[in-house]
């Protein structure tokens, strides 16, 4: 590549930089090529209400507290991304909201899931099947093995509407049909018929998208859904998924670390570190004025496009061992910022705005006189 290709690509990532700059000012994400594109609705109504959420997993080395304390509320027709480094505590979250933490290992030790005001961790397996999958539904992170390879496709897709709906063979394979449409998989006919193994990977992710969403849950939560698809079929999955809240209405948590698709797709995004959500609020705010170091890192260690000559900056350090978690706050090891009162004492929350919270020491007045005498 010469210098005025070079100069040329240069200013065309500049262009689409400013582009998403501009879709998360406006609290959208990228408008099609040919700009129709429907708000979606968001309602006042919360859906989802996690209180002091506490899980631990038992293992012959010890305790592991896995989440530690974890609080947010997610509204009707909202997206709320997790995000944060692998093992942080972002899927046994999603796991214990669906009721699916392993017994006796793992347990919810304290805390609470309402979901429609209905508490979620008092309920009986037999209580919890009548909302699983109908109510609040889960896209796993590999589709290759949440799918059965021994059956096909139409079998999976009707299982769980002819058990929950207790409806006819043939309407279910019209509804089959009709979902398959909906996530895009041409033939749908055909390709009921067919096995796991005869479809793409991008194409299995659409088919896990419509058995989570057969039965018109209120309630998805996305784990990894695109982690192992190629940047196209990203697109595309995430189109999917902004296209089916226009029309549904339903309430989606994303977990994922990868920062695009969170600028894509969410509408608010919490960050978690070591168990506990140490930052949360608006797209907007978390990516323009993020407040806690860690949230700071993260986005400086993203690749961008028009800072091609300058170094990606890593966060040094690895995260706290959660069989013996630190009494104060867990970023403090790696953090430039860390003060004495940091290593002892877990900071109070500051509430920057109506949806913008973050747990930091750096907010205190006392921490902001300390940083101007530097």
């Amino acid at each position: 590549m010469n210098e005025h290709q070079l100069d040329h690509a240069k200013e065309l990532a500049r262009g689409k930089v400013d582009e998403v700059a501009a879709s998360l000012q406006s609290g959208d994400s990228l408008a099609r090529p040919n700009g129709k594109k429907a708000r979606k609705k968001i309602t006042d109504e919360k859906i989802l209400q996690v209180n002091n959420l506490q899980v631990s997993f038992k293992t012959y080395g010890g305790e592991v507290e896995a989440v530690r304390g974890v609080n947010f509320d997610l509204y009707k027709g909202e997206t709320l991304a997790i995000v944060g480094e692998s093992g942080c505590g972002k899927s046994v979250t999603s796991n214990a909201i669906m009721g699916l933490i392993p017994e006796p290992a793992g347990m919810i030790k304290n805390g609470s899931i309402l979901f429609k005001n209905k508490e979620l961790t008092k309920l009986s397996k037999s209580e919890l099947r009548k909302i699983q999958g109908i109510d609040v539904s889960m896209i796993f992170q590999d589709p290759m093995t949440a799918l059965n390879p021994t059956l096909t496709i139409g079998e999976q897709l009707t299982e769980g509407l002819r058990t929950h709906k207790k409806v006819g063979k043939q309407e279910a394979r019209l509804k089959a049909i009709e979902m398959l449409n909906l996530v895009g998989i041409p033939n749908p006919s055909e390709r009921l018929k067919q096995y796991p193994h005869q479809f793409s990977g991008g194409m299995r992710q659409r088919i896990v998208i419509a058995i989570a969403l057969i039965c018109d849950p209120e309630l998805l939560i996305a784990d990894e859904p695109t982690t192992a698809l190629d940047v196209t079929i990203q697109a595309q999955i995430l189109e999917l998924f902004e296209e089916i809240q226009r029309k549904t209405d339903i309430s989606i948590i994303l977990i994922t670390h990868d920062l695009g698709v969170v600028a894509k797709i969410a509408d608010r995004i919490a960050v978690m570190y070591a168990g506990k959500i140490v930052e949360i609020g608006d797209k907007r705010e978390i990516f323009y004025t993020p407040q806690h170091p860690y949230t700071q890192g993260l986005l400086n260690s993203v690749p961008r496009l028009d800072l091609m000559d300058e170094e990606l900056q890593p966060i040094d350090g690895t995260p706290p061992d959660l069989f013996s978690p630190p009494t104060g706050c867990p970023f403090t090891a790696r953090c430039k910022f860390a003060m004495e009162v940091c290593d002892h004492v877990y900071p109070f929350t500051s509430k920057l705005s109506d949806a913008h919270k973050v747990d930091c020491w750096l907010q205190d007045d006392r921490a902001k006189v300390l940083q101007l005498q530097k």
